[in-house]
């Protein structure tokens, strides 16, 4: 995940209105500022480490006069926690990595759900625990739908990522419970396969999913481009 460059234009799109559903760090800088080089990759390391659970901008104070007058910035770089459309916490000054981490820490701990503290213990009964209290969640239903996988009881994990967004990961786990045994397929097993499923694609619905469910769990990414076009190809 890479920090987004924001402007007095998009700013309440991207802080404001994001801060409602995640906490938002801005790195306030400027080209001049070497300090502003050393902090900013420390800050993006950090927060990528967090996985989605805050969010981090930056913000040129040089290009963009009106943010930097509403944080009344009198040095930078400057940085800033903004959650529910307020500014939670900051510091002023590059920081070493120690002090970014409790910081960004914080952050995310202060906004955590009892479910998100579930989560983090990863194993099955704390799991399932996490989706009692929320149904819904994404983290949570993607962590025990791969242990489901794992073990073959490929049906309910169908069942539990049904409740959620498809997104890169949810299409690769419905893809491998979809399979079963079939998702470990080697790329010469999977090429014969995809080599039979191709001429059934146009007229057979189940051969279509299966296919592109084999395209998704396939180690070589090269060659699922090439059946995909193969299909592509077939289709239309």
């Amino acid at each position: 995940m890479s920090a987004i460059d924001v402007t007095d234009a998009n700013f309440e799109a991207e802080v404001i209105n994001r801060s409602m559903t995640v906490p938002v760090v801005v790195d306030l800088w400027a080209e001049w500022c070497n300090p502003c080089k050393i902090l900013g990759p420390i800050i993006e390391r950090v927060v990528d480490e967090k996985n989605g659970d805050v969010a981090l901008v930056k913000i040129d104070v040089d290009a963009n006069p009106e943010i930097a007058g509403a944080f009344k910035v009198q040095s930078i770089p400057a940085v800033y926690a903004i959650k529910d459309g307020k500014v939670v916490d900051g510091f002023v000054g590059a920081q070493p990595e120690a002090t970014v981490r409790a910081f960004v820490d914080k952050l995310v701990e202060a906004n955590q759900s009892p479910a998100d503290v579930l989560v983090q213990a990863g194993d099955e009964e704390a799991l399932r625990e996490a989706l009692t209290l929320e149904p819904g969640h994404e983290k949570a239903i993607i962590a025990l739908s791969t242990i489901l996988i794992e073990r073959g009881e490929n049906e309910e994990a169908l069942g539990l990522l049904s409740r959620i967004p498809e997104s890169e990961d949810v299409i690769r786990l419905k893809a491998m419970a979809r399979l079963g045994g079939e998702g470990a397929l080697s790329s010469v097993d999977a090429t014969e396969r995809l080599t039979v499923l191709l001429e059934l694609v146009k007229d057979d619905e189940d051969a279509r999913q299966e296919f592109r469910d084999l395209l998704e769990v396939l180690p070589d990414r090269e060659l699922a481009t090439k059946y995909r076009r193969a299909m592509a190809a077939r289709l239309f």
